[in-house]
């Protein structure tokens, strides 16, 4: 009970901190939804774009707090000596991760209630009730490979390079995943290069919800999600011991 009161204070702390912080909340929150509204709705190129925008724009506006939180938090706890204090601390390391997850989840969360009141009442976006439950079920799970990616930033750059290196991993590949314009746009050579990204396959699991992912046994983005996010842990642990 003790340790599961220590985990819920640090949770509780953690996001108190966040919305506090108005150069993380309004950036994370008004980029997925203005560039929904203008790519989903006002430029509307197709029939039934609103709905797979609305995907793609989840998809890319959730991987966003989870990246950025792990790795400017933790990037500036070692720079002022806060990671060095909680590992010598009683309270067990795990509750720090997890409260950094936990107040992404909640940022990802109101993307999600936003982005997705939006294509209802703007763009007709005509969704089952399971789908809506699936849709939200896996951009919220999903988000855990690209936690584990700000968690590495995090415990390898300084609190003044890992947010510049967030943008220079997030931004080019939400595009080269094709969560800002459709896949099969993009040049031939630039869909393979989706192929090999944490995001598309992220992407391809939500758009299954939808029935408008290209295809590919979900099992495979699956698979794909988790070799990579062990990969990640693997590359943690050696960091974080050498730390």
């Amino acid at each position: 009970m003790h340790n599961i009161t220590m985990y819920i204070k640090e949770a509780r702390y953690d996001l108190l901190s966040l919305w506090r912080t108005p150069s993380f909340i309004l950036p994370a929150i008004l980029f997925p939804v203005v560039f929904y509204i203008l790519f989903g709705i006002v430029l509307d190129f197709s029939s039934g774009a609103s709905s797979y925008m609305l995907v793609s724009y989840a998809c890319f506006g959730m991987m966003g707090p989870s990246m950025f939180n792990y790795a400017s938090a933790v990037a500036s706890d070692r720079a002022h000596g806060w990671l060095t204090l909680k590992r010598i601390a009683p309270m067990p390391l795990s509750a720090y991760i997890f409260a950094k997850y936990y107040s992404s989840l909640v940022f990802a969360l109101c993307i999600a209630f936003i982005l997705f009141g939006t294509g209802a009442f703007f763009a007709d976006v005509t969704l089952v009730l399971w789908q809506w439950v699936a849709l939200l079920l896996v951009l919220l799970i999903g988000t855990l490979p690209f936690a584990l990616i700000g968690l590495l930033l995090g415990l390898c750059l300084s609190d003044k390079a890992a947010p510049a290196m967030v943008n220079l991993i997030y931004l080019p590949m939400a595009f080269l995943s094709g969560l800002w314009v459709p896949l099969q746009f993009l040049p031939t050579s630039i869909q393979y290069i989706a192929y090999g990204l944490p995001a598309y396959h992220y992407s391809q699991l939500a758009h299954a919800v939808i029935g408008s992912s290209q295809g590919h046994s979900p099992w495979l983005h699956i698979f794909a999600l988790v070799i990579f996010s062990a990969v990640m842990v693997v590359l943690i642990r050696w960091r974080y011991q050498h730390e």
